[in-house]
Parts: C-alpha cells; sequence; structure tokens
C-alpha cells in the first residue's frame, strides 16, 4: 500500500495542531487511500502531538516508576498545593509578571502543566501598570471550600487579597483586598470544624518593620473579612529566625502550622502543632538541607492522594534559576510529619533526589511544564507573562501561525529594559538549554527595536534596529539602573527581513548569544553572559519591540516559533 507521491506535503514547523493533521488525512483520502491508512494516520498524528507537548530540555518523570527532583525545573516559588478529586492543583507566587497567579495541574505530583492563571491584572492598577520588581504578589495559599476554589495573596504593600472561582481555570472574581496594611504576606485559611474560619500569616520586615512573627486572626465565615484581632501563636527570633510561608492545616485534632524558617536560600522547615487554635503551639524542624545539595529545602504544601500518601512540595533557591519545585515523601510519626530521608530516625528529614512515584490508583501520561511556542493557536501560550499589567496592542496572535509584537513607545530605546513594561518573557526551564526564536520584522522607523534579552539584576539583548540605511544586528548589556557595561555591533549584520536569534545557557546560568540569518549559520554575538537572578524571581527569558518616536504606525515583528532544545 503506498500514497501517491506528488501529495505528500512536507511540514516545516515541528509542532501541529490536530486540525491541521484532521485536513491533511481529508486530503490523502481524497486521493484513494484506504480507510485503514486514515486511522493509522490519525494515531500516528495524536502520538506525536502528545509528544510534543513534553519539553525538550527537563522531564522528572523517569519513565520506570519513578521521578527524578525538581519535579519543575522552573522558578515557580512559594508553591502551595491542594488535591480535589484525582487532580493536583498548585499556585506559586508571580510577584510582577502577568497574567498572575499561576495555576499548574498534576495528575500524580511529578508530571505538571499550566492549565490558567487567577490573576488578569494587579491591582492597584494605576501602580502595577509601571514595572514594580520585587513588589506584587507574594507567597499564595489555595484551598477549595463549599465547592469553590479559593485563593489568599499578599501584596506586601497593600494588604492581602482573595480572589475566588467555581471552576479552577475561572473566571476568576476580581481581587477583593480583606485587609490592609503594608507587610502584611503569605496568608493561609483554615475552616474548622466548629464553624469558625481562621487566617494565619507572616510579616515582611522590609514593609511591617517586624519579622519572624507569625499570627492567627479570625474572619468570617465565608472567609471574605478579618473580624478577630491578630493572636501572636509562635515568635520565631530564637530558634527560627525569618519564620514566614506559614500553611494551616488539622489532622487528628491537631492543629499544624508548616513555617520555613532560616531563609530562602539557608532555611529549614519547621512545623508547629496545638491543640487550641491560639496555642501554645510546640516547635519541630521536620527537614532539612543535611548532608544533600539541595540548600534551603521548605515552603511548600503537604497533599494527600487517594490511596492516603503524604507528600511534601517545597522549593530550593537556586540563584539566577529561581525557585524550582521538590516533591518529598512524609509520613507521619506521633503526630508529627516527617519530611524526606530520615535515615537516622531522628525524626528529621532531607531531601530525596530520586524516588517512586507517588500511588495515586492508576498511571497517568508524562507531562512537563510548556516551554517552546508554535504560536499555532489563536491564544497566547500560558508560559509568557509581561513585566507589568499589559495593554492592549503591544502583541496579538494571528491566524496565520504567528505572534504579532508592535514596537511599543520608549523614550530610552533600549537602554534600560529593566523598567519597560512591554517584555513578554518566560522562566528558565532547565539548567542547560538552547532557546531559538526565528522573526520575520517590519520596522518602519528610525531606532526601531526588536530583540531578544535576558532579564534579571543584569540584563543582556540581542536584537535588530533601524536605521537610515538599513536594519543591523547589535548586542548591549546593562545593569538594573541602565548602567551600560557592553554594546557592540557585528560587521556584516545587515539584515532584510529574517533573523534567527539564539541563546545557549550552560552550568551556572552562563549564556552565550547567536543570530543567523538563514538559520543554519550562526554567528557567535559576543562574550559569554552570565545570567543573574532579578528580584526574588530568577532570570527570564524575554522579547521586546521598542521605538523612540510617537506614531500610530508602528513597525513590528513577526515571531514564527520560538523552541527550547538541549544544549547540541
Amino acid at each position: 500500500m503506498s500514497l501517491p507521491h506528488r501529495r505528500i506535503v512536507h511540514i516545516d514547523k515541528t509542532h501541529i495542531d490536530l486540525n491541521t493533521y484532521v485536513k491533511t488525512y481529508v486530503s490523502i483520502c481524497r486521493c484513494g487511500s484506504k480507510k485503514i491508512l486514515g486511522i493509522i494516520f490519525i494515531l500516528f498524528a495524536a502520538k506525536t502531538i502528545t509528544a510534543q507537548d513534553i519539553s525538550k530540555v527537563w522531564l522528572a518523570d523517569n519513565g520506570d516508576g519513578t521521578y527524578k527532583n525538581p519535579v519543575i525545573n522552573a522558578d515557580y516559588s512559594d508553591p502551595d498545593a491542594i488535591r480535589v478529586g484525582d487532580d493536583y492543583y498548585m499556585v506559586s507566587s508571580s510577584f510582577i509578571h502577568i497574567p498572575g497567579l499561576p495555576i499548574l495541574h498534576s495528575k500524580d505530583l511529578v508530571n505538571w502543566k499550566i492549565i490558567g492563571h487567577a490573576l488578569k491584572k494587579q491591582p492597584p492598577y494605576d501602580v502595577y501598570d509601571k514595572v514594580q520588581h520585587g513588589a506584587g504578589v507574594w507567597a499564595p495559599s489555595i484551598r477549595y471550600h463549599n465547592n469553590e476554589f479559593y485563593i489568599y495573596y499578599p501584596d506586601p504593600d497593600y494588604g492581602i487579597y482573595l480572589v475566588k472561582a467555581k471552576n479552577i481555570t475561572g473566571p476568576w472574581s476580581e481581587p477583593l483586598l480583606i485587609e490592609a496594611g503594608k507587610g502584611l504576606i503569605d496568608p493561609c485559611p483554615l475552616w474548622d470544624a466548629n464553624g469558625k474560619t481562621y487566617l494565619v500569616h507572616a510579616y515582611a520586615g522590609s514593609r511591617a518593620g517586624i519579622k519572624s512573627v507569625i499570627v492567627v486572626k479570625e474572619m468570617n465565615k465565608e472567609g471574605t473579612k478579618i473580624i478577630g484581632n491578630a493572636v501572636m501563636v509562635y515568635d520565631g527570633h530564637e530558634l527560627d529566625p525569618t519564620i514566614e510561608g506559614p500553611k494551616f492545616y488539622k489532622r487528628n485534632g491537631w492543629y499544624y502550622i508548616f513555617a520555613p524558617a532560616g531563609g530562602v536560600s539557608t532555611g529549614w522547615q519547621t512545623v508547629l502543632r496545638s491543640k487550641n487554635v491560639y496555642g501554645p503551639y510546640e516547635r519541630k524542624v521536620v527537614m532539612d538541607q543535611g548532608a544533600t545539595a539541595i540548600n534551603g529545602p521548605h515552603q511548600g504544601a503537604w497533599v494527600t492522594t487517594q490511596t492516603g500518601e503524604d507528600w511534601f512540595l517545597h522549593f530550593q533557591d537556586k540563584e539566577a534559576y529561581g525557585r524550582v519545585v521538590h516533591l518529598q515523601p512524609m509520613k507521619w510519626i506521633n503526630d508529627w510529619p516527617v519530611i524526606g530521608n530520615d535515615g537516622d530516625g531522628d525524626g528529621k528529614g532531607e531531601p530525596v533526589l530520586v524516588f517512586r512515584k507517588p500511588n495515586v490508583g492508576k498511571q497517568h501520561p508524562k507531562s512537563t511544564v510548556q516551554d517552546s511556542d508554535e504560536f499555532n493557536e489563536v491564544k497566547f501560550g500560558l508560559q509568557w507573562q509581561w513585566q507589568a499589567n499589559s495593554k492592549e496592542g503591544w502583541a496579538y496572535t494571528t491566524p496565520n501561525g504567528s505572534l504579532r509584537m508592535f514596537s511599543v513607545y520608549q523614550k530610552d530605546s533600549t537602554d534600560n529594559l529593566w523598567a519597560f513594561p512591554n517584555i513578554l518573557g518566560q522562566k528558565f526551564p532547565a539548567d542547560e538549554f538552547m532557546v531559538t526564536v526565528k522573526a520575520d520584522f517590519n520596522l518602519k522607523h528610525n531606532g526601531e527595536t526588536f530583540g531578544l534579552v535576558i532579564v534579571g539584576t543584569d540584563l543582556t539583548s540581542l536584537f535588530v534596529w533601524k536605521n537610515n540605511s538599513g536594519s543591523y544586528v547589535s548586542r548591549g548589556s546593562y545593569g538594573s539602573k541602565g548602567e551600560s557595561g557592553l554594546a557592540i555591533d557585528f560587521p556584516d549584520s545587515k539584515v532584510d527581513r529574517t533573523l534567527y536569534m539564539r541563546i545557549v545557557v550552560t552550568k551556572g546560568a552562563m549564556c552565550q548569544l547567536y543570530f543567523s540569518k538563514n538559520g543554519s549559520d550562526f554567528i557567535e554575538a559576543g562574550p559569554t553572559f552570565t545570567a543573574k537572578p532579578g528580584r526574588w524571581v530568577g532570570a527570564k527569558i524575554g522579547m521586546f519591540c521598542t521605538r523612540t518616536n510617537i506614531t500610530n504606525d508602528a513597525g513590528f515583528a513577526d515571531i514564527d516559533w520560538v523552541r527550547f532544545e538541549r544544549v547540541q
């Protein structure tokens, strides 16, 4: 059995949606192909789509019944998670990045995928229309109560907010400020069996003037308003400095507060317990780094599987790579949790690197957090975020398989991208990776620029810019205050329409930049750059399109695809 040779179509794009496969199948069938061949084709297509959903640079599922940490090797800091039925949902801090409050889904606690965001824009809107590095959404908590999802999140400059939804993918309610105040951080609710509702939270010393203290406050039954005064249930100054990130649980008549202490890169996981919601609370360290390389293992979530197993999700601070997510086995001994591997039996565990997967009753397909994007859908990929509240007109998805970014007026052009809201970026997805961007540009005005940037407290960008004689490729590096450190123009860098830009990241967040006119021959674009973390976040890969003149007829760039691959 063979196909008519002339009707075979070779498709250039690596990621093809199902509609494209179906259309191609119909075309083949019209050429007289047998029904069985069509079925094989569709099955092959479905398998291909599934395979292409898997990241090429990091996969935690080892495929043999075990997993490796981190289960998410990207900056999803301060994770909190719940199980609802057979589904696991996770939220994390998003700081200034919009859409904010990312929501991730898993069937087995190992294979995760972004399924939405709970925050379209961040209030106060006039404030977060501008870049406010280090501010915004700090450690949130997620709970399911009365058939609704609740997410409590703190803004350290304004107070504690609540958003709710009947469906995990929304629509989510507008943020409700349930308590105003500076330095109120890391809230987590508890609906008690006696009908009362409580909120636990910590304080940010930079705003509140006090830290290392955990308080509990009573809320109204709906969890929408604070009605009680703050009761200090734990003072960690002596044993647990910088204790924060509390998560509130109840088990076997005990109230538990899981709260990390000691700082994000050097700390440990503390658990407090009491028979009374207001204490006094006993204290125990249940996990620390031990003899492992997993520094600061803390701040996370306890979840129980359908089969009764207990697990703990937490982060590890990896500097430029951000705070990545680990999964640890957990067990209860004498009504105390023990997290990780407790080799000496003292009740304090240390992180595992490889372990058997959680028993959730059945096996589930592999999945990973999204990174590559072919822009074949008419909606934004969920991995992309702006540096501030976005404005319509910065970028549009299109029906022709590309993302169009229009140039946005910025007085200083590329001199201080740190302060530009219109950077469309995503997190580093692994310790080592290669990302390549293919773009067609139509720059109309002198000074118009399209580029690829690594954003942190130090920045570097590779960009094409227009002057009177054409469009040229350049490289710039600078600090977060705009101080210039490098400016390079390249010989024979004039380009007509299409440009390929590439960043190769190796261990230690060492980044080498390249560009190509044909997609095959890449030219090294200046010296190696060491990525730096931002303020409370890891470095990000981003794209931008700017101009220095005021016009309503801006130039643009059409991004054909962004592909993350293993380092060659």
